[in-house]
């Protein structure tokens, strides 16, 4: 088993394990793809929270992404890879003012507001700058069209404002001078394989976009039809195609666009895009047998990949898997096998009765279509483990992305209260920290 003629074992000897090894051929082909076969109006905006890593995104930054970014962070880390301001968007319920400052100053394109007090609030700071800033309004939507693994509409949600509450807010370029509402932003559901999902909610989206201007006088800069297109990582399941998708969406966008020239058309893009580049790759330490069934204890477990326990799902559903030493071709029969991690508790199970051939110590196991909400999704201090190394492959060559994480990086933080001095004026914390 190898990535770009690379062998996963070479990896694991240089790089140590767990590890997690991205593909920046499967990253170029994800965004290419999407721009093959969608409306040349349409922009994909990567959405940072799946895969947060600065050089992942790069590879799908020189493909033609935008960044779509959810804290301080992962706005420093677009605009250290040289993402030009007009290409950012920055979501979130919660933003801290620490946050809505630095977008004021670094002048993005738009903050996604997600409540009228936070309306009130930008219009503040922007403002004490005297500056405009653009705000796309997230409309939390009154139906939720089926088909998605979770939905986002329909329901009281932390997103966004209700879609009665904006349509009956009244002229709001009237109420805001500094607050530029220019647009709208609404997200449906994620994890979606299914194209006519897809274009029932283009469909939705276009026709609300349209309805929320014309009550509250904004201008449609931009609509953004958020996304949520998924990856097939069960059994049963597969990969959603971009040209049935094209066939749902495209002639909607067509008709629009020709109807708002001028309207910028965003697509919100994460797991989609960076799902299937990565692998986690774990090392044996131990088989045993327990009540007639087999074990696998590894290096790795669910303290870098939650997403494994199974997305939200009550039953235990297992990633692709393979087993990636250079024997696999002689291992033997699959049989089942429960490979689990080094935690102290026995929800660290990345995979349950796994058919894989006879395991034995020392073996590289790989968690495929791992690379969206792995690290960034997991407990990575849960007993004090840190997190992973990573590595990106590009044009054949493996580059360490990540460091993984040493007892002393973990430590240094940390304060004994009795060797240190209180600060002058100290009292409780405070709230709001970015």
């Amino acid at each position: 088993m190898s990535v770009q003629g690379i062998e996963y074992e070479e990896l694991a000897e240089r790089f140590g394990t767990p590890l997690y090894v991205y593909d920046g051929d499967v990253l170029s082909e994800a965004i290419a793809g999407l721009r093959r076969a969608l409306h040349p109006k349409l922009e994909f905006f990567y959405s940072l929270k799946a895969n947060p890593n600065i050089s992942v995104f790069d590879v799908l930054r020189a493909g033609g992404a935008r960044a779509e970014v959810s804290s301080l962070v992962e706005l420093r880390t677009v605009l250290a890879a040289g993402t030009e301001p007009e290409n950012i968007i920055f979501l979130g319920p919660g933003k801290s003012e620490r946050e809505l400052v630095a977008c004021l100053e670094a002048g993005i394109y738009a903050i996604v507001c997600e409540s009228f007090a936070e309306l009130d609030q930008i219009e503040q700071l922007a403002a004490e700058r005297d500056v405009r800033q653009r705000v796309l309004l997230r409309v939390n939507p009154e139906v939720a069209i089926g088909g998605s693994r979770l939905t986002m509409g329909g329901k009281p949600r932390q997103f966004g404002i209700d879609e009665a509450q904006v349509l009956s807010a009244g002229n709001l370029p009237k109420k805001y001078s500094h607050a530029d509402v220019a647009g709208v932003q609404v997200y449906l559901g994620t994890r979606i394989l299914d194209a006519e999902v897809v274009g029932k909610n283009t469909r939705y989206i276009l026709d609300l976009a349209d309805r929320v201007a014309d009550s509250t006088g904004i201008r449609l800069d931009t609509v953004d039809i958020g996304g949520g297109l998924g990856v097939a990582y069960f059994e049963g399941e597969e990969d959603i195609d971009p040209g049935e998708v094209a066939a749902q969406i495209n002639p909607q966008l067509e008709a629009f666009a020709a109807s708002h020239p001028d309207t910028r058309l965003i697509m919100e893009s994460g797991r989609y895009l960076a799902g299937r580049c990565g692998t986690y790759v774990i090392g044996v330490r131990y088989v045993k047998e327990s009540m007639g069934e087999r074990f696998a204890v590894a290096d790795g477990g669910t303290h870098h990949h939650m997403a494994a326990v199974g997305i939200g799902s009550f039953v235990k559903r297992n990633f692709p898997a393979a087993l990636l030493s250079r024997r696999a071709d002689q291992a033997g029969e699959p049989e089942s096998w429960n490979v689990t991690g080094p935690l102290c508790t026995p929800n660290d199970s990345i995979l349950k009765h796994a058919q894989l051939p006879p395991l034995q110590p020392g073996d590289l196991l790989g968690i495929l279509c791992s690379g969206a909400y792995g690290p960034s999704a997991s407990p990575g201090l849960f007993l004090s483990h840190g997190f992973p190394a990573e590595v990106l492959v590009v044009d054949g060559t493996a580059h360490l992305v990540r460091r993984r994480d040493e007892p002393e990086d973990l430590m240094s933080p940390q304060i004994l209260y009795r060797n240190a001095l209180p600060a002058e004026g100290s009292g409780p914390a405070t709230t709001g920290a970015a």
